[in-house]
């Protein structure tokens, strides 16, 4: 396992490293069109808003509840088994997504006004409007994670990584046809527009590979799967985690929006260049070690957590 597990991170690595250059590419176009104003903090803020959902509910919550869990089945040849909870989790994933969106177009004026505080007037009907358009897209990002679980257990590591390039492609190009003609706002809108259709893009993208990997992948509520019942256990306590991690970056943007023009959209460009290490190197390592982890841990080391 040992020799699987250096490849395997240079994969994530890699996959990491290409999508993290597309986002700095992504920053840098946005920069040029809308510089420190008060579209670019309104857009800032959007892209901050909705990521809530993916924070919370993908790819670290869902590696941390369904890899453990799937790729122990996978491990042991239970192949139908595994299949019976991807598609279970997948069901339950994409219905709480269509609430919770659905939630999130509806409170958007409440949502920026709690989270945004500093935002008045126009900058804030800006900011509403751009994370309604956005919502539906982080969803789809989320359902892009359960995606990345499913490969990642069968060892499929840089697609899964390298897939946010799609996103930031279509961000990128949609700044890149409205910063013809048009002002900071119009650009903004574009952009929202273009960051919704890069979060079908990025699940698109990895999406016809998991059924050749899941060959009986089958829609369901979970009733009687009882890997599906353990991911919903597990899901708990990583929603917590992942929350009071995200904690923090929430009261940054909100004490931001509470400063002059530019500071939402300046610790947006800080944030994305501090954390590129963390990103390359520690979560590298930490994704690869996950899906050898779960697939050794057998019948003894069941009995080894019980004691």
């Amino acid at each position: 396992m040992a020799g699987r597990d250096g490849p395997a991170a240079a994969l994530v690595a890699s996959g990491i490293f290409l999508s993290r250059l597309a986002g700095l590419v992504r920053q840098r176009v946005l920069a040029h069109y809308l510089g420190l104003g008060d579209a670019a903090d309104a857009l800032a803020a959007s892209f901050r808003i909705p990521n809530l959902l993916q924070n919370l509910f993908g790819e670290g919550v869902l590696s941390a509840s369904f890899i453990p869990v799937y790729a122990k089945l996978v491990a042991e040849g239970r192949r139908q088994e595994a299949d019976r909870v991807a598609g279970a989790v997948g069901t339950l994933l994409a219905a709480a997504m269509a609430l919770l969106v659905a939630a999130g177009v509806a409170l958007s004026p409440a949502i920026v006004a709690l989270l945004m505080p500093g935002f008045e007037g126009a900058k804030r009907e800006l900011t509403i409007m751009l994370v309604r358009i956005m919502f539906p897209g982080t969803g789809l990002l989320v359902m892009s994670a359960w995606c990345l679980g499913i490969l990642n257990s069968h060892g499929r590591f840089f697609l899964s990584y390298a897939a946010p390039v799609a996103w930031n492609a279509a961000i990128i190009a949609s700044a890149l046809l409205a910063g013809v003609g048009r002002g900071p706002e119009g650009i903004a809108v574009w952009v929202a527009w273009g960051a919704a259709a890069g979060g079908l893009l990025q699940l698109v993208v990895q999406l016809p590979a998991v059924p050749g990997l899941g060959r009986s992948l089958i829609p369901s509520l979970g009733r009687g799967v009882a890997g599906a019942g353990t991911v919903v256990r597990n899901f708990g306590p990583a929603v917590l985690g992942r929350g009071a991690n995200q904690v923090s970056a929430y009261v940054d943007g909100m004490i931001a929006s509470l400063l002059g023009t530019g500071a939402q959209a300046g610790l947006a460009n800080a944030q994305l260049l501090y954390t590129l290490p963390v990103s390359l190197f520690g979560m590298s390592v930490s994704a690869a070690e996950l899906p050898a982890m779960s697939a050794v841990r057998g019948p003894a080391a069941d009995r080894g957590a019980a004691v």
